[in-house]
């Protein structure tokens, strides 16, 4: 029972994905909508909100990589790194990425995120983001722990209740 671990009532188990996997499937998707492509800065965003939401609607983590509270809103810093080369142009999708990887499930959800918060414009999602409760809390530079996140976040939920 190594994998599994309380985190303020959040319970944090080996998660089945990473951030990474998280941020191809929203590169690919905005590639196959043959939408805008996602610069960094918005895919964070919609990384954060990925994570925080599927706190909130399942008590999980959808990954373990850390969120930390930066200038421009919440940021995944492995993923940053791995994008900043973009600065704020498009991200291709990697061509090597399978959505099959990824259970049904998990991709309705993230479909239901990127459909929701994708909406929005990068800045929009900045904005958004950082009215929230948790990345304020959290300060420059640490992490938005999922505990914060989870409580936080029910907001944007439509009747704003924790689904069970």
């Amino acid at each position: 029972m190594d994998d599994n671990k309380r985190n303020g009532g959040i319970i944090a188990m080996t998660a089945k994905y990473s951030a990474l996997d998280i941020a191809n499937y929203f590169l690919y998707k905005a590639q196959q909508d043959g939408q805008e492509l996602l610069s960094n800065l918005k895919l964070q965003k919609l990384t954060y909100y990925a994570q925080g939401m599927f706190c909130v609607l399942t008590n999980k983590h959808l990954f373990s990589d850390s969120i930390c509270a930066w200038t421009y809103g919440p940021v995944v810093p492995d993923l940053y790194h791995k994008y900043k080369r973009y600065q704020s142009s498009g991200i291709p999708a990697d061509k090597n990425f399978d959505t099959n990887g990824m259970d049904l499930k998990t991709r309705k959800y993230l479909d239901s995120i990127y459909n929701f918060f994708g909406q929005f414009s990068a800045i929009r999602l900045m904005e958004m983001a950082h009215s929230d409760q948790c990345y304020i809390e959290a300060g420059n530079n640490n992490e938005i722990t999922v505990d914060a996140m989870k409580s936080c976040l029910r907001k944007y939920l439509k009747d704003g209740k924790e689904k069970k």
